[in-house]
């Protein structure tokens, strides 16, 4: 009987030497005479402990990590594929306290499954939301995602069965479904370890959308910076559509839907929604005013359900099990779960799938374990690169929408990064202000223009003009509320963050007017 190990195909743990560390285990097994099974995994997550071995035990899956090629001999030597004892040893991987202190709903299969196994996926409750939703009238599967509370994870936060009815109730003879998959944040990873590592759910909720909205044709816009996911995603279509899954009659129940990648611009701008619309029809992404909303005239001008990788990937399970069921996670009016991406100066990095509610202390100590350099944890930057930084009295805040909100911040895309007290704040807030400048698209004035001043006026604050503070806050408040779009209204919020609560790194006087 072959020996069944795993070895993730995941880009973080390839970019660590997965490919190298499979290509030992193969070499060593020949060379002792021993059949192994060889399943290229996806990435559980555990970044820290890449690249992850796991052997199939009698007991259950034991992992190994992070396990090198020079460390495959002596793994063999100790006989790790019958779950013994060695160094790398990690234990019964559902007993690693990182995985089994989570809520997997949307990564449940991660680490588990093959991504390209359809028998893997079907094995693990795949398809089942779909087959489903194929019994129901479209608008009882409208009504699901609705009664789920399932909201945009994008960043917006908004509800995502609103959008879907929205498009549903329009008249048109052709409707679009897009993932907007250009996940360009910074310390962000949980669209492209979907796309590679669970592609068949990615597939199934916009199938799901497609049913309830009536759109026939879909498109998945991926970062151009993530060549793997393209590739994933375009077999993963390929296999699902020569099986019945997708295409004309699916699963022989009438509908159609097709679907399609496409591969984003490189340009940060394009993951505004109505930017990517622009870039999809293959024009330069520039963003459009709003209205009329793209739920009405969105991708060619037709009405067009727009949603991200994770809120899409959310769908499965809510149409499997039920709404009832995805609502009982979370708090307030943040229903069911989120994967946060821990980054940054923390010892262990990864993946962390919690219902909202949980803070952010729990999250980089109970999971993260602190700073990787052993200093003092100074900052937090939570949503991305135009997300706040967050100081430690705002640690114990229950990471909630509304609750992030009613303290000025914002949880977006669920990226965590962690800086230590060696961080200097004034830089990471002149940093936002050119990384807004170098990324618009340049087609409203605060935008375009306020980026450029910002630099500018932040650079004459910590050359000493201390009067120069009030006019920074003049030009945050224009960019705030005169923006076109999310790129240039959300710059304001790490530099204000980064006034407001670090004003010693701008040579500023704490002691000066207040700002919350």
């Amino acid at each position: 009987m072959s020996l069944k190990i795993y070895v993730p195909r995941d880009s973080a743990a390839v970019a660590l030497g997965a490919d190298e560390v499979a290509a030992a285990l193969l070499a060593q097994a020949q060379q002792r005479g021993l059949v192994i099974d060889l399943v290229r995994n996806s990435s559980r997550g555990l970044f820290w402990l890449e690249p992850l071995v796991e052997v199939q035990t009698p007991a259950g899956r034991v992992a190994y990590g992070p396990v090198s090629p020079e460390d495959v001999a002596d793994l063999f030597d100790a006989q790790f594929h019958t779950g013994a004892e060695h160094r790398l040893k990690q234990g019964r991987v559902d007993d690693i306290p990182y995985l089994k202190q989570q809520e997997r709903l949307s990564f449940a299969r991660m680490g588990v499954t093959d991504p390209l196994s359809l028998a893997d996926y079907q094995a693990h409750e795949g398809f089942a939301g779909l087959r489903r939703a194929l019994s129901m009238p479209a608008t009882e599967v409208v009504q699901q995602v609705l009664e789920s509370g399932l909201r945009g994870r994008g960043g917006a936060a908004f509800p995502a069965g609103i959008k879907w009815k929205t498009v549903a109730a329009a008249q048109a003879a052709q409707k679009y479904v897009v993932c907007n998959a250009d996940e360009g944040d910074s310390g962000t990873y949980s669209d492209r370890m979907t796309l590679e590592g669970d592609p068949f759910m990615l597939i199934e909720g916009m199938s799901i959308a497609a049913i309830a909205t009536g759109a026939t044709q879909g498109y998945v816009y991926i970062r151009s910076e993530y060549p793997q996911a393209v590739a994933v995603m375009r077999e993963a279509i390929a296999k699902a559509t020569a099986a019945g899954f997708l295409g004309a009659n699916i699963l022989q129940s009438g509908k159609t839907f097709h679907l399609e990648v496409r591969k984003a611009a490189g340009a940060y701008v394009c993951g505004e929604e109505t930017a990517m619309l622009e870039s999809i029809e293959g024009k330069r992404g520039v963003v459009r005013a709003k209205p009329p909303i793209p739920a009405l005239k969105g991708l060619f001008g037709q009405p067009t359900v727009i949603n991200n990788v994770i809120t899409l990937a959310s769908v499965p399970i809510i149409l499997a099990r039920g709404a009832d069921f995805y609502k009982h996670y979370g708090v307030g009016r943040s229903h069911g779960t989120l994967p946060f991406q821990l980054t940054g100066n923390v010892k262990r990095g990864g993946l962390i799938e919690k219902a909202f509610g949980i803070t952010l202390r729990q999250l980089m100590f109970d999971f993260g374990g602190g700073s990787a350099s052993g200093r003092p944890i100074k900052a937090v930057q939570v949503g991305g690169p135009l997300g706040a930084y967050v100081p430690e009295k705002y640690w114990d805040v229950p990471m909630d929408y509304e609750a992030y909100a009613a303290v000025g911040i914002t949880v977006g895309h669920g990226g965590i990064v962690v800086h230590d007290d060696t961080a200097d704040l004034s830089k990471l807030a002149r940093y936002a202000m050119e990384f807004c400048a170098i990324e618009s698209c340049g087609k409203c004035t605060p935008c375009r223009i306020g980026s450029t001043r910002g630099v500018e006026v932040i650079d004459r604050i910590k050359n000493g003009d201390h009067k120069a503070e009030a006019l920074l806050r003049d030009l945050c408040d224009t960019m705030t509320h005169g923006s076109l779009c999310a790129m240039g209204g959300m710059t304001p919020n790490p530099v204000l963050s980064a006034l407001n609560h670090y004003p010693q790194d701008f040579g500023l006087s704490a002691t000066r007017e207040q700002h919350v």
